[in-house]
């Protein structure tokens, strides 16, 4: 879809009224500033495509209202972020080059009720922010936090990001939220629209329609407040970390935990990763292959010996009273006799001891993030990630299909499978070298060879990087994209003058409204 130019003497105007309400000091102009809030993970001509004008950061629900108050009257898009740590499918970047980023970091209040069990949190909290207040306050609630735990709290569940517990589904977990709309109102949704919202955190739908997911991966309104509900500390988590040996094994392991999902005995969101997860965290590629070699199962074995890990590798646990925990364990283990385990490592943690440090158990860590160093150089990578039946024949496809496509662009395949209720995430992390320019003119064309690929099977993304929001939007094309034409017609009625990141999920303004063409 073509794209209106962000009229630059417009963007300076605005963002020199920014400061009146700001301070001089949370307003970032610079040249510097604009790399600051590039997207750092995505090929150079890409990160270039998607450089905002500068940025602007509020602290305050009255100074958004007000900053945009300015954006309307000069016809300049915002990009809000949380923290800008969406990592794999953006960062802090706009879909829109030229956009002003409104940086909601400095957000940062936190209340909980420990009794209920739920936090209304402000944009800019962090995992580790909760997670250490939580510690802190001696509050016996868990956090469910994503593999690299950076970001935002708020930011992950509006993106509808996962986790390793049973409140795995960051989303789902969503009880109210305060918006600024596009032309400044404000609003709460669910049991918040009352005067005093006593329930509000406590009753998702409220009255009437619920829109607390009309905000999720969405252009809106901007999110100044969520409500989340938490998990009450379990007496005790139990569990497995399973290691198989061959690919194929990936075929009954899924079928496998997806009974076990589907039946209630195993509750949290299990996923199943690969060598290259485990191993790009412990290693470089130099150290096994030269450029440009594929590696085989012989380097891969090597591999896989020396850090002791399996071709596919879960951790399963299961959380409440020891009672209960050890006897679903029982059922687990039970589900697996007969299978062709490598191996099977139990893990042991009982209210009072110091928890395994993992996000299994709620605890942030970012070591995940060295993945990206895999290919040497500056290293980078992007999400793909489309939803699949939770199916092994059909996981096994995928597998052996973009196993050969990695490997006939150059790429080595990092995929995982996280496992929901009724469906799977596969969620492929293609890692590259951003001073590799062979390696970067095929990520193109591999990206999109996958998107096209899952569509041709009825398969699309629950979410992406910026660069392929119209790609995939462009998937979703039951009935000649009526769900494309709603999300328009929603988008006019709130957003007029289409200042609230156009392009975000792949849904512009009306020409005429002055967006996309």
């Amino acid at each position: 879809m073509a794209q209106q130019e962000v009229d630059a003497g417009a963007a300076a105007k605005a963002l020199k009224a920014f400061a009146a309400i700001v301070g001089a000091g949370n307003v970032f102009s610079s040249e510097e500033d604009k790399v600051a809030y590039s997207d750092h993970f995505a090929p150079d001509d890409m990160e270039e495509q998607h450089q905002p004008s500068g940025a602007v950061a509020p602290s305050t629900v009255e100074e958004i209202q007000a900053i945009v108050k300015i954006a309307n009257e000069y016809k300049v898009p915002l990009w809000p972020i949380s923290r800008g740590k969406n990592f794999g499918y953006g960062g802090a970047a706009p879909v829109l080059k030229g956009s002003i980023i409104l940086d909601l970091s400095r957000m940062k209040k936190i209340e909980v009720d420990a009794a209920s069990g739920t936090v209304l949190v402000e944009p800019g909290v962090s995992f580790f922010d909760l997670y250490d207040y939580l510690q802190q306050q001696n509050i016996p609630l868990w956090i469910s936090v994503p593999g690299n735990s950076w970001g935002s709290v708020a930011g992950n569940a509006l993106d509808r990001g996962v986790g390793y517990t049973p409140y795995g589904d960051h989303a789902s977990r969503i009880c109210g939220l305060e918006v600024v709309l596009p032309d400044g109102d404000l609003v709460r949704t669910g049991m918040g629209a009352t005067a005093k919202g006593t329930t509000w955190q406590l009753y998702k739908p409220g009255f009437g329609p619920s829109w607390d997911t009309m905000f999720c991966q969405s252009n809106f309104g901007i999110v100044t407040k969520l409500g989340l509900w938490l998990m009450p500390e379990p007496e005790s988590v139990l569990g497995f970390d399973i290691d198989v040996d061959k690919p194929e094994d990936l075929g009954w392991l899924i079928d496998t935990l997806g009974q076990l999902r589907r039946e209630g005995i195993l509750q949290q969101s299990p996923s199943i990763g690969n060598w290259l997860r485990a191993a790009a965290t412990m290693t470089t590629r130099e150290e096994w292959a030269k450029p440009g070699e594929v590696l085989d199962e012989k380097v891969i074995a090597a591999i896989r010996k020396k850090f002791n890990i399996g071709w596919w590798a879960v951790a399963l646990r299961v959380y409440g009273p020891v009672e209960i925990t050890e006897a679903t364990l029982k059922v687990l283990e039970r589900s697996f006799n007969g299978k062709p385990v490598l191996k099977m490592s139990p893990t042991r943690w009982v209210k009072g001891g110091a928890p395994e440090g993992s996000p299994a158990t709620g605890v942030p860590v970012t070591y995940p993030l060295a993945n990206a160093n895999w290919f040497g150089g500056r290293g980078g990578h992007l999400g793909f990630s489309p939803v699949l039946p939770v199916s092994g024949d059909l996981a096994l496809k995928y597998f052996r299909r973009n196993y050969d496509l990695h490997n006939e662009y150059g790429f080595d395949y990092h995929p995982s499978f996280a496992i929901q209720d009724r469906s799977m995430n596969n969620i492929n992390q293609l890692l590259f070298d951003q001073d590799n320019p062979e390696m970067v003119a095929k990520l193109d064309t591999l990206f999109r060879t996958m998107v096209k690929e899952a569509a041709a099977d009825g398969f699309a993304e629950y979410r992406t990087h910026i660069g392929y929001m119209d790609v995939v939007a462009d998937t979703f094309d039951f009935n000649n994209h009526a769900l494309g034409r709603l999300n328009r017609r929603v988008k006019d009625a709130l957003d007029p003058n289409g200042i609230l990141a156009p392009g975000k999920s792949g849904i512009w303004p009306s020409p005429k409204k002055g967006g996309a063409a």
